[in-house]
């Protein structure tokens, strides 16, 4: 089979023919259907991402993809069951084996490729808005990044909990993409001083930041007091130093969020965020937003068009 590797973080990922994986106990084996790609794809490859395995290791943290076979063990999901699963790698590839406990069945009205890329973006955005931001309808929320991954989900998801929503993206085809989610303002970071923009909207009473470095900082200033900023990434790549003074004069909260960290302390909570999630999308109030599907002998152009920020939304790597 094929899959596509990380051999050494001093060289690109590339696409080998493998054996085929057999389940240890505990684990499936998944005929894979679609994966989704999240920026922590780049920063795994580089080696640089908190929880990079070892090399040689198999790229792709989400995915979606049939049932085949079962370690020992493992009666549940059953084979020929259709799964969705955060397994942190091994995703772009014909076929994996992951963890049977953390894989989730997937509705009949689901696509593939929506359920290869729902889970960390929605999974994100909702558990940092509702259990860490405690955001409330009537607020506003400031969405850095606003036309990517995560940051689309989290214009839809501020829209869903009641919030006046500020979307803050580059150029006016990801500012359409971030309005057609429900952005109530869009502001073109490109063009248009983040602070100043914000500040004339009223402030922020919380920010939703996966970009970091000087948007950081930017929306820092723009918050009203007792605002409360959820630090997701750095997709910039300039991790920012917090000025304690502006959180003191301004009783300002700064919150770390890892999804991927709940699966080892709280997995109670990822398993609620879900349930809560696929509920709002059968009732047709999230729409996600794929903005590539390429097939896994193109690979090195998915990830090239999350680098470049070409992308909106998700890409998804369909076998």
């Amino acid at each position: 089979m094929r899959a596509y590797q990380v051999l050494s973080f001093a060289s690109p990922p590339a696409l080998r023919d493998v054996p085929v994986p057999q389940p240890a106990p505990g684990e499936v084996l998944l005929d894979i259907a679609a994966c989704g790609l999240n920026f922590a794809d780049l920063l795994m490859a580089k080696g640089s991402y908190q929880d990079t395995p070892v090399p040689p290791f198999t790229l792709g943290m989400e995915v979606c993809g049939t049932v085949i076979a079962q370690g020992d063990g493992v009666t549940t999901p059953a084979i020929g069951t259709r799964v969705a699963v955060f397994g942190g790698q091994g995703g772009m590839a014909d076929k994996g084996v992951f963890p049977a406990a953390l894989c989730r069945p997937v509705p009949d009205a689901m696509s593939s490729q929506v359920a290869a890329s729902f889970m960390v973006a929605y999974g994100t955005s909702h558990l940092a808005l509702t259990r860490r931001a405690h955001l409330t309808q009537g607020e506003t929320l400031l969405v850095l990044g606003a036309a990517g991954g995560v940051g689309l989900t989290a214009v839809e998801i501020g829209k869903v909990m009641g919030a006046r929503v500020i979307a803050v993206a580059r150029g006016a085809e990801k500012l359409a993409v971030a309005q057609a989610a429900g952005a109530d303002h869009v502001i073109d970071s490109e063009t248009q001083d983040i602070k100043a923009s914000v500040k004339a909207l009223g402030g922020a009473d919380v920010v939703y930041d996966p970009v970091g470095g000087d948007a950081f900082k930017a929306a820092l200033g723009a918050c009203k007091p007792e605002a409360r900023v959820v630090v997701i990434g750095f997709a910039s790549g300039a991790v920012p130093q917090v000025p304690a003074n502006i959180l003191l004069v301004k009783n300002i909260d700064v919150i770390g969020f890892y999804w991927g960290g709940y699966l080892k302390f709280r997995p109670d909570a990822l398993s609620d965020s879900l349930a809560e999630l696929l509920g709002w999308l059968a009732e047709g109030r999230l729409r996600p937003h794929i903005s590539h599907v390429l097939p896994l002998d193109h690979a090195d152009e998915a990830l090239a068009l999350m680098r470049s920020r070409a992308s909106t939304g998700k890409v998804v790597i369909v076998p």
